[in-house]
């Protein structure tokens, strides 16, 4: 899953949203450096990224996209699901996405100590220019697509996988609707059970 998808599953304490957007800034282990609650969303990223790798829906969307992108497909999906999620987000979460975007930008900048120089620079991008709201723009996503696909190792043109992505649309979309509708479940059964060493 993506930012936006993370935001999402985080729940609405602030330091856990945090957390779940760190997931993709932060590596390594985890060793108190943070407030409890934001490392707790960090580890509530990594649970979402290991459910999401193994979870039958995500593994049927795979499968929309031609075998030679087989090895950039999961990168793909991850965006396309955030433009899945962008366009029905009404159907998540009871706030406007712009409220609820504005709002995590708002609380996270209480806690930019903690915050990485590589993802503040992302937060202000994102806030800027409304970002995760315009996940909802093809165009947007196949920008998207075409920059992370410059920033690989090996640069691929990620950009040419869109016009798949469209077409299995309907697929990708029951895929995303299951897919999501367990995420939530295991992330809320996550919240409220986490006593790790760390407990908020």
């Amino acid at each position: 899953m993506n930012y936006l998808a993370h935001l999402l599953l985080s729940g609405p304490e602030a330091r856990w949203r945090l957390g779940g957007l760190l997931g993709d800034f932060v590596k390594g282990p985890l060793n108190g450096e943070r407030p409890a609650a934001i490392e707790a969303g960090i580890r509530l990223h990594r649970r979402i990224d290991a459910a999401t790798g193994t979870h039958a829906a995500y593994r049927d969307a795979l499968k929309v996209s031609d075998p030679g992108w087989r090895r950039y497909a999961g990168i793909a999906l991850d965006i396309w699901f955030d433009h899945l999620l962008a366009q029905n987000w009404r159907q998540w979460h009871p706030l406007d996405l712009e409220d609820f975007c504005a709002g995590c930008w708002r609380d996270f900048r209480s806690d930019s100590r903690y915050i990485p120089p590589h993802a503040r620079a992302f937060m202000a991008r994102a806030e800027q220019f409304k970002l995760l709201q315009s996940y909802r723009e093809e165009r947007v996503v196949g920008l998207t697509l075409e920059r992370v696909g410059q920033r690989l190792r090996h640069p691929v043109a990620l950009q040419e996988m869109l016009p798949e992505l469209n077409a299995g649309r309907e697929q990708l979309e029951h895929n995303f609707n299951a897919l999501l509708t367990d995420l939530n479940l295991e992330a809320a059964r996550f919240r409220q059970h986490y006593s790790g060493p760390d407990k908020p």
